[in-house]
């Protein structure tokens, strides 16, 4: 299980002490964020994309570069990468040289995005999103995939005898998950191609989810990647600890009630209820944490949401330092649990060891035949 961090980046007043973050310290302070993630012993952290106000992570690439540089074992990933209105093209080199730069430490999510007028800002139609999805993945799949490419589509321009560069790192492209939150044909492209299914299940109830993530199970079996356990399954969390239940609730609420994503709407405690979301003790947080895998399946990743919603950079490194003492918690019953047949999380490294052996393989059984 990898156990990590995505944020969103938005720049939201904070309701306590009537102050905001300039763009500059929202953009410094993720980088603060991350770097605190691999000192606690965290496996990710990822960034969203984004291009409208209150939010700031509009260049995934160039801020997870810079965090690569200063950290050494941390997987960066994103939050998601929009798949609908970013040239493919564009998409494979900058995440290939990202993995170059990463020595591997690297993956991506790809999703539509929920905002419709970024469309137009970058010369799609939304009501296309999902057409483009399948176009544009295919051909960034194709585009790491083989070395010349030749391809025509709906939505660009033709490609004739094109190679993107620079090629992947060791000849593996990254690992690709599919964010999605409402959308099955985000599912069904994430298991026809063995990829991995993120679903970030903040914000609805957990049925919602719990039929999305079986679909995507089901049709992972149907596309002959494996058993429908097997299939390579991410969460999203969010959470507000303190050693008293009763503080967490009390520091927490107007955070909540005032949050871009979901103030002004259900109350902290109906959301509580209904969601992952867990604003109590860290022994509170541990056991609702377990329970995600009695819902879903035993799954690959988990990412929690904690820097939103105005909080101070100081709130949330306190935070981190209170994942970082139950963490060791977390790894050791979500391992007890985990059957043997359910695979580990993708890494780069384990990647290219299996494309060897499989490699290795097909030649003594081309050997064996030849004899």
């Amino acid at each position: 299980m990898q156990f990590g961090l995505f944020t969103v980046g938005d720049v939201t007043p904070d309701p306590v002490n009537k102050t905001i973050q300039t763009e500059h310290e929202r953009i410094t302070n993720t980088i603060t964020i991350a770097k605190k993630a691999e000192e606690i012993g965290l496996d990710v952290f990822a960034t969203g994309e984004h291009h409208n106000p209150p939010f700031v992570p509009s260049s995934p690439t160039t801020t997870l570069a810079y965090i690569a540089a200063q950290t050494e074992k941390l997987i960066l990933s994103t939050s998601t990468t929009l798949i609908t209105t970013n040239d493919p093209v564009k998409l494979a080199e900058d995440y290939a040289t990202l993995q170059h730069l990463s020595d591997g430490r690297m993956d991506l999510m790809l999703g539509r995005g929920n905002t419709a007028p970024v469309y137009p800002w970058f010369g799609y139609d939304g009501s296309k999103a999902v057409e483009l999805t399948i176009e544009h993945y295919q051909l960034l799949r194709r585009l790491w995939d083989e070395d010349v490419v030749g391809w025509e589509g709906q939505f660009r321009t033709p490609l004739q005898g094109f190679t993107a560069t620079p090629r992947p790192l060791d000849g593996v492209p990254p690992f690709v998950w599919h964010g999605s939150i409402r959308t099955p044909e985000v599912a069904e492209l994430a298991a026809f191609y063995g990829d991995g299914y993120f679903a970030n299940n903040i914000f609805w109830p957990k049925e919602h989810y719990i039929r999305l993530i079986n679909f995507y199970r089901q049709r992972y079996q149907h596309y002959g990647h494996g058993e429908p356990e097997q299939a390579i399954v991410g969460l999203g969390g969010q959470f507000f600890i303190r050693k008293s239940s009763q503080d967490a609730v009390n520091e927490f609420r107007p955070y909540f009630d005032n949050a871009p994503v979901y103030g002004h709407g259900p109350s902290l405690e109906d959301f509580t209820a209904q969601t992952p979301l867990t604003v109590g003790s860290p022994q509170e947080f541990v056991e609702k944490t377990l329970t995600f895998a009695d819902y879903f399946g035993d799954y690959q990743r988990q990412l929690f949401l904690v820097d939103h919603a105005g909080l101070p950079l100081k709130i949330v490194l306190e935070q981190l330092d209170l994942l970082g003492e139950v963490l060791p918690t977390l790894r050791a019953e979500f391992d007890a649990r985990r059957p043997a047949n359910v695979p580990d999380a993708p890494t780069h490294a384990a990647r290219v060891a299996a494309r060897n052996a499989a490699a290795e393989a097909a030649v003594e059984t081309d050997e064996g035949v030849s004899v």
